[in-house]
């Protein structure tokens, strides 16, 4: 799965720590399953235009990797978690959210590698997919009839 995140609205402090960017990438695979194969790297950047600097940052971790970019003039920020394994999207997000104070995001997944997917794995997707977007699962129907 690849959860894509726009983050709209974050505080200027947020975006310009490149401490609380470290610390996201260095806690935040642990937190959902994943296994780091090097620390995070994290720098700060500078633009061609004014607006255009902020702080970038990824960690591979052996399922694919998490990145970051930042724009603090632009209260604007990038977050792609990608990976090989399953996670909760939504409670993902949430982290996010909190971690970086944002008030408004645009999110999108993409499911990556389903043909190399075990029949469970190719089930275990589909479900969370419908579950998503509020198509009730079998067994609902089932208890609802």
């Amino acid at each position: 799965m690849h959860l894509v995140i726009d983050g709209y609205g974050a505080p200027f402090e947020k975006l310009n720590d490149t401490d609380l960017v470290y610390r996201f990438l260095n806690e935040y695979p642990d937190a959902i399953g994943m296994t780091k194969i090097v620390p995070p790297q994290v720098y700060t950047y500078q633009g061609k235009t004014p607006e255009d600097w902020g702080v970038s940052g990824f960690v591979i971790i052996a399922e694919s990797h998490i990145s970051v970019h930042t724009f603090p003039d632009r209260q604007y920020v990038n977050i792609d978690i990608f990976s090989c394994k399953d996670f909760d999207a939504t409670s993902s997000l949430e982290v996010v959210k909190r971690t970086f104070g944002l008030p408004q995001v645009k999110v999108w997944t993409l499911e990556r590698g389903i043909e190399y997917s075990t029949p469970r794995e190719g089930y275990n997707g589909m479900v969370h997919e419908r579950v998503s977007i509020g198509v009730p699962s079998r067994a609902d129907a089932d208890t609802a009839n």
